[in-house]
């Protein structure tokens, strides 16, 4: 891991409020040492198409003649336990400091998949729940994986002009899908014979960022591939 967890408490409003470790409440970083090496990474064999792991290499289940319009999807972390946590954090309780580096952990993965791109579009929100969070994560860990990997985001193409119920709620796979049918919209000529990568905090079933990737195309986009820091097994 060459990225390093800066070290909190250099300012005196660190001293007043001390950080502590998300895993194990050790007082000094928001991750620890320890609970670094306690992250579950993705490795072979998985589908090659959503990233699936499973015990081959070949399409899973869900991937087979499922028809999908984007070229593969790729995430660094098993969504399990202290990923959990970490995500949750960083999605749902503010701690945007989290962002450079699960950032790192996507440069990481752009290298290790071999991945290429010419443009970073972060998953958008739709506007209503933009507000009642008040951030967007997946712009976060674009714009901090911009600084690293030198690709330029592009965060004023794609909108969402449904605002679905979340992804989690839904029981399956074909209701995901269903759910993010006609969810996007994409503005056309900046992306003409472009290569994506698509950024989001998880991949679930892979239905959210294959909507995306429909827009994408049919906006000009040669390629699209989702990266996401982690996949929910």
């Amino acid at each position: 891991m060459l990225f390093k967890l800066n070290r909190l408490g250099k300012n005196a409003s660190d001293f007043f409020f001390p950080q502590f470790c998300v895993g194990c409440s050790l007082e000094g970083d928001i991750l620890c040492v320890s609970c670094l090496g306690k992250l579950e990474r993705i490795s072979p064999p998985f589908c090659n198409r959503c990233g699936l792991p499973q015990n081959g290499t070949g399409p899973c289940r869900d991937c087979s003649g499922s028809g999908m319009c984007i070229d593969g999807i790729r995430s660094s972390l098993l969504f399990k336990k202290l990923t959990r946590e970490i995500i949750h954090q960083f999605k749902y309780k503010n701690l945007r400091a989290f962002a450079p580096f699960l950032a790192s952990l996507l440069n990481e993965s752009i290298a290790n998949y071999c991945l290429t791109a010419d443009a970073l579009i972060p998953v958008p929100l739709h506007p209503a729940r933009l507000r009642g969070r008040g951030y967007n994560q997946a712009f976060l860990l674009a714009a901090e994986l911009e600084k690293l990997s030198h690709i330029p985001v592009y965060s004023d193409i794609l909108s969402r002009t449904t605002n679905t119920i979340p992804q989690a709620k839904t029981s399956n796979s074909r209701e995901r899908r269903k759910n993010m049918q006609g969810s996007f919209m994409c503005k056309y000529g900046k992306l003409k014979d472009k290569r994506v990568l698509l950024i989001d905090d998880v991949a679930t079933s892979g239905a959210t960022l294959d909507a995306c990737a429909f827009s994408l195309k049919q906006a000009g986009a040669v390629s699209v591939w989702g990266l996401t820091v982690a996949r929910e097994v």
